[in-house]
């Protein structure tokens, strides 16, 4: 499908994107201009510990909890960017439109039936600043032959595209990375866990939602063996592309393989686990990127700040590791900042996704719009 040009926009306008990850632990939102693109401001907005929990356990819920919850979110996704706009003073008849991931229950591409859901109506948006709302985004790459994931390669050509190659490594609950850069065909995969599984570690041991900066898991001793044991499991040895859902390396994956840690031995375990999410993205690049195209990484998402697990990437995968704020883009805005332009890309016409990296027959326009 041949991309579209845009039509012109005011040079004010503006476009919100919205993004909840597969931590469940709350609602982001960015604000990005448009032409040309430009982070503007973004924030964070918590969820209180019991719509985190019945989050978390949304795959479990009956047919009419489930449509309860997805109207429960909506209102507050609507709710959240109402605030947001009044926050940051930003005038609403600039707002071009809004984009939203929403909240991803389950995903399944290699399914018998290959399927994805994800909740937290998008009407409520459109009905609350009267624009056009864009969601739904991954279904679309899948109805094609894709794995509806990752979708973040396609930002990261846009935005990371010009210059030398570089991999940008995402680490929010599962760990996805992009190659983009001159001469290189963008192309990424998911490549493991990022913060799941420490995170769950930390909630089950601690009562703390995570390890900041990794002070704990520099404290502990690394299981070393049990790394690479884990390293040869089908998934890490599979080519691309490829994609995981969060509970892939959920609650069931720590319960089964790291048993034997226990309240006394959280730094061991911690230190193990962060070593492991290292140690997956180092394979993975290994296996799976070029040489010439292994130049540097940047990292996004909350792993960026876990000066423990950079340290580890350094080691591990022998490569300069820099975070996507050193390139003028916050570690914590940029999944919610790549859903905005892809809610804008889709209202213009304009394909939005990688093939790729999800593996889609062709090119296409992501999301549904909502108006």
């Amino acid at each position: 499908m041949k991309n579209k040009p845009f039509f012109p926009l005011p040079p004010n306008a503006y476009a919100l994107g919205l993004m909840s990850g597969t931590s469940c632990d709350g609602l982001t939102l960015c604000a990005v201009q448009l032409n040309p693109f430009k982070i503007l401001c973004f924030k964070n907005y918590p969820y209180p510990p019991s719509l985190q929990k019945r989050l978390l356990q949304a795959a479990a819920l009956s047919a009419p909890q489930l449509s309860a919850l997805n109207f429960e979110l909506g209102k507050r996704y609507a709710q959240k960017a109402k605030a947001f706009l009044k926050t940051y003073r930003l005038p609403l008849k600039h707002l071009f439109c809004v984009g939203s991931h929403g909240q991803t229950v389950y995903h399944g591409p290699q399914d018998k039936t290959p399927n994805t859901l994800q909740i937290g109506e998008p009407a409520f948006l459109a009905a609350a600043l009267h624009v056009p709302a864009v969601a739904h985004f991954r279904e679309m790459d899948m109805a094609l032959g894709g794995q509806g994931a990752p979708l973040m390669p396609f930002f990261d050509e846009y935005v990371f595209g010009a210059g030398a190659p570089k991999i940008l490594l995402n680490l929010g609950g599962i760990a996805n990375l992009s190659v983009v850069g001159k001469g290189v065909k963008t192309f990424g995969f998911d490549c493991g866990p990022a913060n799941t599984l420490m995170d769950l570690a930390c909630t089950r041991f601690l009562g703390k939602p995570y390890d900041k900066n990794g002070l704990l898991a520099a404290r502990g001793t690394p299981d070393q063996a049990l790394v690479q044991a884990l390293l040869k499991q089908p998934f890490f040895l599979q080519k691309p592309p490829k994609s995981l859902d969060k509970n892939d390396f959920g609650p069931a994956y720590l319960a089964r393989y790291f048993a034997a840690y226990d309240a006394a031995k959280v730094p061991d375990l911690l230190a193990t686990l962060n070593l492991f999410t290292a140690a997956a993205a180092a394979q993975a690049i290994r296996r799976f990127v070029p040489v010439k195209y292994r130049r540097k990484i940047i990292v996004s998402g909350g792993g960026a700040f876990n000066k423990t697990l950079l340290a580890n990437l350094r080691r591990l995968s022998t490569l300069p590791v820099y975070t996507s704020a050193q390139a003028g883009i916050d570690p914590q805005a940029k999944e919610a900042a790549a859903f905005a332009l892809m809610a804008a890309l889709a209202l213009q016409g304009r394909s939005n996704h990688c093939p790729a990296a999800t593996g889609a027959k062709q090119k296409a326009v992501l999301g549904q719009i909502v108006l």
